[in-house]
């Protein structure tokens, strides 16, 4: 009962969170949070320290958004977008996490994992790709092998859940549907997630439930309004991680080598293409 009555209160206070925020103070807040994430990328090559983060979520809950924006001023060699596609035959042979172990990070990387092994306790179980017993399974063996293969190794990890209502992922789902550029979000699964919500609902909470730990707790993220969600997480990861601001020898511009007699500036090969804009 007071487990439910928590979840009551948390789903009250994001239902009574300011209004949405315009788009100039969002981008003004993102720009120092990005400023930020760069040094931490300075940081984590400089140090050599590996970091995993895993962001789950309901559908439509903006993963790949918040991703997208963690990335758009960093370094691919040093945060690295991990999504997996479905596992083919003989990945659904292995270990739960077999398949994901391969993109752990290495000395200086940084791994977002757009979904991770969790899929097991959330998709895979809900739609019945897994009985209900591989899925309990899953859950108990989570913890410690997170606990033994990532904390205990060193690797800082930290797992997200973006969480929206029903009324605002109904809302997305049909924005998707009627915005050419977003149909390649829609597939299958997306349809039964929306329309299973309360199945998603009850599969959700008992994965939290059960994983969420001393050495890997889940911090969850009300992402009913996306740019707070955004600004949200990145400031809490930003804040979790103990990195301190490196020194960076920048260089300075250097002279421009003398122009050669006859040379043109223009390459003068090739076919330029057509000024539209």
């Amino acid at each position: 009962m007071a487990k439910d009555e928590q979840w009551k209160h948390e789903a009250a206070e994001a239902r009574s969170a300011p209004g949405k925020m315009r788009r100039k103070e969002f981008e003004k807040e993102l720009a120092k949070l990005q400023v930020e994430l760069v040094r931490l990328q300075t940081w984590v090559q400089a140090t050599g320290a590996r970091v995993i983060v895993v962001f789950e979520g309901r559908d439509t809950a903006g993963k790949g958004g918040v991703i997208s924006r963690i990335t758009a001023r960093t370094s691919p060699r040093v945060y690295r977008h991990v999504a997996l596609p479905a596992p083919s035959e003989r990945e659904k042979t292995q270990i739960f996490i077999q398949r994901y172990i391969a993109h752990f990070p290495a000395a200086g990387e940084i791994i977002l994992f757009d979904r991770s092994w969790y899929n097991r306790a959330g998709i895979e179980r809900v739609m019945g790709f897994v009985s209900d017993e591989e899925a309990e399974r899953f859950l108990m063996l989570a913890p410690p092998v997170e606990r033994e293969i990532v904390v205990k190794m060193g690797i800082i990890l930290r797992k997200y859940f973006l969480d929206v209502s029903q009324d605002e992922q109904r809302r997305r789902f049909e924005a998707r549907i009627k915005d050419p550029v977003k149909h390649w979000k829609l597939s299958p699964m997306d349809t039964e997630s929306v329309r299973r919500w309360w199945d998603y609902t009850a599969a959700y909470r008992h994965m939290i439930e059960a994983t969420h730990t001393p050495e890997a707790p889940w911090y969850i993220v009300p992402a009913d309004d996306k740019r707070r969600a955004r600004l949200n997480l990145i400031r809490h990861l930003l804040n979790s991680i103990p990195y301190k601001r490196v020194h960076i020898d920048l260089p300075e511009i250097p002279k421009a080598q003398p122009r050669p007699k006859g040379a043109t500036e223009r390459l003068g090969a090739g076919q330029p293409i057509s000024n539209h804009y």
